[in-house]
């Protein structure tokens, strides 16, 4: 038995010794792949092994989510999560293929953001109450993309609707960046979008911003007022990306891959090219303090649901 666990802590002291997937439940373009390869990088360069972006797109996320609970617990299989697969599917869909606090291992947050409203140019609105009284004059004319039912996005627009009292039609999408695809082309006209996948669109004049999802202004997405600011008090939405390993991984490799991604996040050319894409660096103390974040979380976003009526379309 003692030759066993030796050779076993020698093995894992040797971690890694091949490539590591990255799995994220979304198509590419988006957000998570945005944030996905901004640290996959450095991050294989430093353990000395590729970092494989793996995108598996479908269902809310949650597919790959799945994929991740049932793999091997051997720190090969990593996934990047937002609420959306940890907290909000699972509030929505009592039938997944997985549970978060059993299936999973968390690591770090690596990152924090707001969304940022954006419509197409043939929207006549330019502000919040703008677009809240365009929608209140066409009731269920406006459609919305997201990246998936259960998404982040998904239920930030039913948010808005709920808060500003109107009614948008849902179209989901297999990523962040074929929902903020069919709005350049107008096929959906309103979208919560992740700042990697919008702000670039917007500034090039194609699409419109008209606020972000906090509260307050943020000041990774500058000149985009907060809902406070833009007209709506009672709005407040902060999106997050993090790791996980499936849950019987090694405590040697879970703390391998808190240390070394914690330093990736410190680099200042990583915090550089997030930023650019309005993204915030945001790394845990620990993995117990992101597992302590995540239980706090999870209430918020299962009250949303809860208070939204919510569904999975």
């Amino acid at each position: 038995m003692l030759t066993l666990i030796a050779a076993s802590g020698q093995v894992f002291a040797q971690y890694p010794a091949k490539p590591i997937r990255l799995v994220l439940g979304f198509a590419p373009g988006g957000a998570a792949d945005a944030v996905s390869r901004a640290i996959g990088d450095p991050l294989g360069r430093l353990l000395g092994q590729p970092v494989i972006i793996d995108n598996r797109p479908g269902n809310g996320s949650s597919l790959a989510a799945e994929l991740v609970a049932k793999a091997p617990a051997d720190g090969y299989t990593m996934l990047i999560a937002s609420p959306s697969s940890q907290s909000v599917n699972p509030a929505m869909n009592k039938d997944l293929g997985y549970v978060p606090e059993r299936d999973f291992a968390p690591i770090t947050k690596v990152t924090s953001s707001p969304l940022v409203v954006a419509v197409h140019p043939s929207v006549p609105a330019r502000s919040i109450p703008e677009l809240i009284a365009h929608a209140k004059r066409s009731p269920g004319k406006l459609n919305f993309g997201s990246s998936g039912n259960g998404s982040a996005p998904h239920l930030g627009a039913v948010l808005f609707s709920r808060v500003a009292g109107v009614e948008m039609v849902h179209v989901p999408y297999k990523g962040g960046g074929p929902a903020v695809q069919a709005l350049l082309a107008g096929d959906v006209q309103v979208a919560f979008a992740t700042p990697p996948s919008v702000l670039p669109l917007v500034t090039a004049g194609r699409l419109r911003g008209l606020a972000v999802t906090t509260r307050q202004a943020s000041s990774s997405v500058p000149g985009l007022p907060g809902m406070e600011e833009a007209g709506l008090p009672g709005y407040d939405l902060t999106f997050w990306y993090g790791f996980f390993v499936p849950v019987a991984t090694p405590q040697e490799v879970i703390r391998k891959l808190f240390t070394a991604t914690t330093q990736v996040l410190q680099r200042a050319d990583v915090k550089s090219i997030l930023a650019k894409e309005g993204t915030d660096v945001v790394g845990s103390k620990s993995p117990e303090d992101f597992a302590a974040f995540l239980r706090e979380d999870a209430k918020l976003w299962q009250q949303l649901v809860k208070d939204t009526g919510a569904k999975v379309d």
